[in-house]
């Protein structure tokens, strides 16, 4: 049986003692494959493997070390956040197994929610992260005071530092980047014009925020699915639209892990090779023998 995947965002990105200490957390249940920790955006997204019960192990433990570490009222980012574990999905390696991440998602939600936090399962596209950050913290409590939203496990109030957490199931998805130099506006302008809902690219949500330490802005992008938006596609969309701003592409960004098929297909975009997709690549055929 594969395992699941879990790709948990805490508000830290900064303080290295404290991406340690939740990297050690989760490490100790669960295998860790890769940490992207990010000062603009204070924000660490750790990428991690295992069974339902190792997975489940790592969060409470990752969750746990944060909720001791990280003081939302102290906290501030260029991503919106509603915790200090603030969003933490599970995700299935294959399709068939969506079922199962769903049903891992329920068992870890109830144990994260003994830990004293309100756990709010989301449901993509239509009560994705995005439907529970709006506003930012300040909204979401209203909301939950209003009677508009209540929480699937925990209390329901928000944790005065350490908030709530977004946690659910969901498919595979690529967090991209893509770094400009120019103003803010034209950076928000460029992801309203590729993201789906402004007509661009379909599954493609997408932010315009500053990047002041970088001195630099950034479209920042969840590519959701990535055979029908290609990454070498939405590059070279940006890059048009910023140029027509007068700002410029400098760089992008991977947060994370993306699937090899994605690679795939661009590199073959690039080199120009018709009909080149995953089949073609020597190693991910062996892993299908």
């Amino acid at each position: 049986m594969l395992p699941l995947e879990s790709v948990p965002n805490f508000s830290e990105g900064r303080d290295q003692a404290t991406i340690d200490a939740v990297g050690d957390a989760l490490g100790a249940h669960a295998r860790v494959l890769d940490v992207h920790s990010d000062a603009d955006h204070n924000r660490s997204v750790y990428t991690l493997v295992g069974s339902e019960g190792e997975l489940g192990d790592a969060l409470v433990a990752g969750v746990a070390a944060a909720v001791e570490r990280i003081d939302l009222r102290e906290h501030d980012g260029a991503h919106p956040c509603i915790g200090a574990a603030d969003v933490v999905p599970i995700v299935p390696l294959r399709p068939e197994d969506m079922e199962r991440a769903r049903a891992a998602a329920v068992s870890i939600g109830a144990r994260i929610g003994e830990l004293g936090l309100p756990v709010f399962l989301y449901a993509p596209p239509e009560r994705g992260p995005a439907f529970y950050r709006r506003g930012g913290r300040s909204e979401l409590e209203r909301r939950l005071a209003a009677g508009e939203l209540a929480p699937d496990f925990g209390p329901s109030e928000l944790h005065e530092a350490a908030g709530g957490v977004i946690l659910g199931a969901r498919s595979p998805l690529i967090a991209f980047n893509v770094n400009l130099r120019g103003p803010v506006s034209v950076a928000r302008a460029v992801a309203a014009v590729v993201r789906e809902r402004g007509g661009g690219f379909p599954g493609v949500r997408a932010l315009g925020l500053d990047l002041p330490r970088a001195g630099l802005v950034q479209v920042s992008m969840n590519v959701e699915d990535w055979e029908a938006a290609a990454l070498h596609d939405i590059v070279d969309r940006i890059a048009a639209e910023a140029e027509s701003r007068g700002a410029e592409v400098v760089g992008s960004e991977l947060v994370g892990l993306m699937p090899a098929g994605a690679a795939a297909a661009a590199a073959g975009a690039m080199l120009r090779i018709e009909g080149f997709d995953a089949a073609r690549v020597l190693e991910l055929r062996l892993l299908d023998q």
